[in-house]
Order: structure tokens, then sequence, then C-alpha cells
């Protein structure tokens, strides 16, 4: 598995807090891959350190290929970082050509109209960005981060402030861009339905550390159950013992899928009348809230 990031023992500290905490990671070439956490898990402080923003205060990390702030790495990179800002008398176009030509792009209106189009702002194109919101802003910041054809880009919450549609119009352009275009796409977001939506694997951090890694099928498939509509289901909740659990009309069974044909053959035999039995997954928020200990859905770290 090639990697595009790999971080080893990554730690940075302001005074006593640890914002990261010994963070090992490899993030593989191609795909989405999704970093989660609550508030102060550390997932800004380490795209900040990954971008050459800031220094960690020990450990390494490779970055396409280079250390943190090598040059050649570097343009080979894209990203939005929070909320864009940019000057407010400028248009959505200026700003395009602007940051272009900061990057020493041929100001290619064929290039800027493509990214317009892309993240939805082609109507929006002429206007000053001063009465942009905050979702235009993020759809200005995703085209910006694109403008250069990066092969990785790091985005993070590049939903926030969308609407429903805006929302599954940016994941399509996420998967399009890792499908169709090759590019592996780093992003942090709070909203875990979508992740799950459009994320091929997910890091779930807590406190600066890694809690849980792993493709969102894997994370997912892990907290499969089975599902019984019998009766009796006291006779169930007997066989099963600390495996089974009530719900509502139906008997819960926490055993892995293997154990499925003898449970069934073994309750049959008993007399059980078995309606349905039907395996239901763990939804990612689910397993996040299990990591984490959260009680709420995360929100961005700030």
């Amino acid at each position: 598995m090639t990697s595009v990031i790999e971080t080893r023992s990554l730690t940075k500290t302001y005074g006593t807090v640890r914002a990261l905490d010994g963070l090992s990671l490899e993030i593989p070439r191609g795909g989405v891959y999704g970093v989660l956490g609550p508030n102060g898990a550390g997932k800004s402080t380490l795209f900040r350190i990954l971008l050459g923003l800031i220094r960690p205060t020990e450990g390494q990390a490779i970055v396409m290929g280079g250390p943190i702030g090598d040059v050649k790495a570097s343009r080979r990179m894209g990203s939005m970082i929070e909320t864009p800002r940019f000057p407010p008398f400028m248009t959505a176009r200026q700003v395009l050509v602007w940051l272009s030509t900061a990057h020493g792009l041929k100001a290619d209106s064929n290039r800027v109209d493509t990214w317009l189009d892309r993240v939805g702002l082609t109507g929006a194109a002429d206007r000053k960005v001063r009465g942009f919101s905050v979702g235009m802003l993020q759809r200005l910041g995703v085209a910006i981060a694109l403008i250069t054809e990066p092969e990785l880009i790091i985005l993070d919450e590049p939903t926030s402030g969308m609407d429903p549609p805006g929302i599954q119009e940016m994941r399509a352009l996420i998967r399009s861009l890792s499908d169709h275009e090759g590019i592996t796409v780093v992003l942090a977001s709070h909203q875990l339905l979508e992740v799950q939506r459009v994320c091929d694997r997910v890091a779930i951090m807590n406190k600066g550390r890694l809690v849980r890694e792993g493709s969102v099928s894997e994370l997912t498939t892990s907290g499969e159950r089975l599902r019984l509509s019998v009766k009796p289901s006291e006779k169930v909740l007997q066989v099963l013992g600390a495996k089974g659990s009530k719900e509502g009309d139906a008997v819960i069974a926490a055993i892995p899928r293997a154990e499925g044909p003898a449970l069934l053959k073994a309750l049959i035999e008993q007399g059980v009348e078995i309606d349905e039995a039907r395996w239901v997954g763990a939804d990612l928020e689910s397993v996040f809230m299990t990591e984490t200990g959260s009680v709420q859905i995360p929100e961005a770290i700030q």
C-alpha cells in the first residue's frame, strides 16, 4: 500500500496541552480518506502540521514522499482549512485568476471556468465575494484548492454551511475527483453520515491519539448483529445469555456472522418460531460514539 501521508509518533504540545499525542498514521494513495474526531481531537492540528503551517513538537511526517515543507511535495498538494476568506471586493472569477497567478499558473480562463462549474459557482462567478454565504465560500475554497490540479487535496469541513443539495453536489465532486481523476482526498467532517457515504477509509482520533482506523465497510461490519423476530423471545434470550438483548419485539444477537446458521438451527430444534432473521450493521456514528465516548455528533475543531 503506497502512502501519500505517513506520521510517526507525531506530537504537538501547547504548554501542558497535548494537541497531538504520539500519532502514527498512514494514509494510502488513492480514494477518499476521512479524519474524524470530537472537539479537541487534534485533526486540525494534524492538517496544519502536514501543510507546514505549524511545526510538530516531536515526531515526523512524510507527505507526498517528502518531509514537511518540501517545496516539490507542496506543489503537488491542495488544501482548504476551515472557512476561507478572500478580498471582499473581488469576484469569484477574479479570486481564482489572482491565486492562479500567485501559483505561477497562466491565467487560463478555461481552467477558471471549469473549476467554477465543478464546484457549482458558474452563476455567481462575477459576483463579489462579500455577498457570499458560508457555503459559497466553501465552494470557492475547494475550487482554489483544485486550481493547481494537485495529486493530494486536504479539505477541512468542505460541506460546512451548505444546504442538503449542496452537500450532495460536494459529495459527488469529491467522489469524482477520486474515482475519475485519481486525486487522493483527505477530509475532516463532523457530518458522519456523509463521511460514511463518501469515504473509503477513516481514522478516528480522540485527545490527540488514533483510536480506530480502517475501511468504512470494515468498521461498520464489525458492529453487525443478528436481529430476530421470534416466539417465544424468552427462550432465545436464555440460549444467547450475555450475547442477547431485547429491542422492542425483537431479540438482538451479538454474534459473528459465522455463528448465525448454528444459532438458527439450535432455535428451530428447540421449537422457537422464527418469523425473520436479518443482519443489521452498525453505522459510522455508533462506531464513533463507542470509540470516543462522545454524547453528541462532533463539531469542527476550531
